[in-house]
């Protein structure tokens, strides 16, 4: 009967054993293969305004770029090989990122790896007064304070403007926005969500009124919050 035992504690041990080495084995396995990958795009254009689909994308940056080329990198967590997509069309440039959905058949591997490999980000550093239009469903975006018209229309997600330079429009489902006015036209619709203009809450619509500038801020969303400040 001891020896029965014996035998069952061992084998259970060994067991255990292997389960640790097998976790430990893959998480290695997809820290060593599954690293980040760099897609890096450099190129002038004549055309005055940029549309970007961010489709694929986690986070998505712009900021303004020192010289005439529009600079483009692409940062994402797959094994698959990315693509930035450049076209010219009725005097627009359009990007686009194409990012393969990687697929195991491990079922294992897939339990702690996959999440991961979905991560991508790009950063895209834009000529200054270029009209930009961003569209995305779920993205994280961040502005470095562009010098520019810009358009934004996404699903849900997290905006943080800086400083808004120029004319803006933007229009979300849900989600935050975060930004710093200079003196603008300014028109809020949010009909769920909360709006904080220095620190101060207002339901559902806000307008400002400057008669010493023509720039415009149109801000319309459904359940988002919007934050702003003046400097």
């Amino acid at each position: 009967m001891l020896v029965k035992l014996e035998y069952f504690l061992t084998v259970k041990s060994i067991y255990n054993l292997l389960k640790v080495y097998m976790v430990l084995f893959f998480l290695c396995f997809s820290t060593l293969l599954f690293s980040q990958k760099k897609v890096i795009k450099k190129f002038t254009t004549t055309a005055k305004k940029l549309h970007i689909s961010t489709k694929g994308l986690d986070d998505f940056v712009f900021e303004n770029s020192d010289s005439e080329f529009i600079e483009i990198f692409l940062y994402a967590e797959n094994p698959n090989k990315q693509h930035i997509v450049v076209a010219e069309k009725n005097s627009e440039t359009e990007i686009k990122f194409k990012i393969p959905i990687f697929k195991s058949e491990a079922v294992v591997f897939r339990k702690y790896i996959t999440k991961r490999l979905k991560r991508a980000r790009a950063i895209v550093k834009i000529p200054k007064n270029m009209e930009l239009t961003v569209f995305g469903e779920s993205i994280n975006i961040t502005s470095k304070s562009y010098h520019g018209d810009l358009r934004i229309f996404i699903e849900k997600g997290m905006v943080r403007l800086d400083t808004i330079q120029q004319n803006l429009e933007l229009k979300m489902y849900a989600g935050n926005l975060y930004g710093v006015l200079k003196k603008t036209n300014l028109k809020i619709v949010s009909k769920v969500g909360e709006i904080e203009i220095d620190a101060v809450f207002h339901q559902k619509k806000y307008q400002e009124k400057e008669i010493s500038t023509t720039k415009e801020v149109s801000i319309i969303t459904i359940k988002g919050n919007i934050f702003l400040t003046h400097q």
